[in-house]
């Protein structure tokens, strides 16, 4: 054979024998494994374990965790809320502690590290049903106003005949009413809202406010006068899913008698959302002892939220203003006058107490402004048994209220806690949240307003920038601890990178330095348990 024949016949068969057994080498999935299994021996580096080792141990007190912006000491960490098993072999590891031979996460095929999606701070609008008096013009007209304006699904919008003519329910009939709302509500629903504004409280031995009624059912535990009623596993938690959690659906009367008030009132929810209004709030201890009894709760909130951009919180003590303000109407008038605000044109909040609020409409209320005034009969609609009306807070321009169906007494866990709704509204609840949140015992009260309104709106959101976790957030509650936790690939222990103990609800931006190469690792986000917040949870994990 001619050498130049020959020559191409053996290149020929030579790159035959190798398309033939695979270019004459191992594939490239094989390529990788074994490079993974040299790294899994090699000195320095982890090990790889089997996935989904993920040992949580029980809750601890938030308290009993150091805080530091640095990386601490490692801390026992619960999982009230659990977090997801680790991911399976399609996650390869690399930890901090890996040795600098370890390949890099292009050469191995690993992910990149992911950030965890932080819990959101409020309530939406698919989470909200409203319940809608078939038949009822104006509960109907206000239903659909509210609809468009708010987006609310149509599987969200519950119409059933609602005994109309009264504003009192029997606890029968309304035990047939809460049955048909319950089995209409979509599983997803976590609050509700009344459009109409008979009835507004369920009468049976004792009366409770229709919005309570709602959330927790009618029993004599939650009403009865003077005594202690109910307490409310809802009161100043972080639960921004408070059916799912506690199977509670906190409720409120938009609080409207006609269309166009209903029109405005939602106009002014919906100017809230977002606008992060520079504003004043008004905390006035009247001559009325009685009904001023939360003053103690609001002496040091001035001090306490002096720092917090656009929002000024003035205490006033009138407690002097008459001494003889409960003998006479004239005199308690002429004291009323003397504590109350007049003529201010940025009012968020307004807490005071007397059993008639009076120069209201000489008053500018801010979109999302939330007021009320710890009387007996507020929540007793119409006419408040000769009181003022929590409705006239609405009228007069605030955005939400609250009063009381039946003769309370002054217990303050009875009554919004200024302290307690301010910093829920702040952090960005909606405000049907920040208003049930403040309430301890609420189930004689009656909650009135836009539930949805939002001033401070602003989601909470984690992401992965270079060589840091960037935690940006308004919600993370004050003088509590978060942490950020690292877990390597194939690891069972989790490792804190940095802890912070939060202050007054504002934006915060907080960079956490990552290990130095922890490509196929795992992060968690810990922090106050949604359902108790002295307890430390796992509220997030990266997959």
């Amino acid at each position: 054979m001619p050498e130049p024949i020959r020559l191409l016949t053996l290149t020929l068969v030579a790159w035959l024998g190798l398309v033939a057994c695979g270019g004459g080498g191992a594939s490239p999935d094989a390529a990788s494994a074994a490079a993974v299994a040299a790294t899994a021996q090699s000195p320095g580096t982890i090990a790889l374990a089997a996935p989904g080792a993920d040992t949580a141990p029980g809750t601890v007190p938030a308290s009993s965790t150091s805080s530091t912006s640095s990386t601490p000491q490692a801390q026992p960490a619960s999982s009230a809320q659990p977090a997801s098993s680790a991911s399976s072999a399609s996650s390869a590891s690399s930890a901090s502690s890996a040795s600098p031979a370890s390949p890099p996460a292009a050469s191995t095929g690993l992910p990149p590290l992911a950030a965890p999606i932080l819990p959101r701070s409020g309530l939406v609008a698919a989470d909200l049903a409203v319940l809608v008096a078939q038949g009822d013009a104006t509960s109907e007209a206000i239903a659909r106003a509210y609809q468009l304006a708010r987006a609310i699904p149509e599987a969200n919008m519950i119409r059933l005949p609602v005994p109309g003519g009264s504003d009192v329910i029997g606890e029968a009939a309304f035990a047939v009413l809460k049955a048909a709302i319950d089995a209409r509500l979509p599983a997803t629903a976590q609050a509700t809202l009344v459009t109409w504004t008979q009835p507004s409280r369920v009468q049976g031995a004792c009366s409770m406010g229709i919005t309570s009624a709602l959330a927790f059912g009618f029993s004599a535990s939650q009403c009865g006068g003077c005594s202690r009623t109910a307490a409310s596993a809802y009161f100043d938690s972080d639960s921004s899913r408070p059916f799912d959690d506690l199977g509670i659906r906190p409720s409120m009367m938009l609080g409207a008698p006609t269309l166009a008030a209903a029109q405005a009132l939602i106009a002014r929810g919906v100017a809230a959302d977002g606008s992060q209004p520079a504003g004043t709030g008004h905390l006035l201890r009247t001559a009325d002892a009685a009904r001023s009894v939360r003053y103690p709760d609001w002496l040091t909130l001035p001090t306490a939220w002096a720092t917090a951009p656009g929002l000024a919180l003035r205490y006033t003590d009138a407690s002097a203003a008459s001494a003889a303000s409960a003998t006479t109407p004239t005199a308690t008038a002429t004291a009323n006058a003397d504590t109350a605000i007049s003529n201010q044109t940025d009012v968020l909040f307004y807490f005071t107490g007397l059993a008639t609020v009076p120069l209201l409409a000489s008053n500018r209320f801010l979109p999302g402004a939330a007021a009320d005034h710890l009387t007996s009969f507020g929540g007793l609609l119409p006419g408040a048994n000769g009181q003022m009306p929590a409705t006239d807070w609405l009228a007069a321009g605030a955005t939400a209220s609250y009063g009381t169906v039946e003769e309370p007494c002054n217990h303050t866990e009875k009554f919004p806690k200024a302290s307690v709704l301010i910093e829920h509204y702040l952090r960005g609840a909606t405000l049907i949240e920040a208003y049930w949140k403040s309430v301890a015992w609420p189930g004689q009260g009656l909650f009135v307003g836009e539930p949805l309104a939002r001033p401070w709106s602003q989601p909470p959101q984690a992401v992965i920038d270079g060589n840091a976790l960037v935690v940006s957030s308004r919600s993370l509650r004050r003088n509590s601890i978060y942490r950020v936790d690292f877990r390597p690939y194939g690891g069972t222990a989790w490792a804190p990178l940095a802890t912070m103990t939060a202050g007054q609800p504002r934006p915060v931006t907080w960079r956490v330095p990552l290990p130095a190469d922890p490509a196929g690792g795992h992060l968690r986000w810990m922090g106050p348990c949604a359902t108790q917040p002295a307890l430390l949870c796992v509220l997030a994990q990266s997959n």
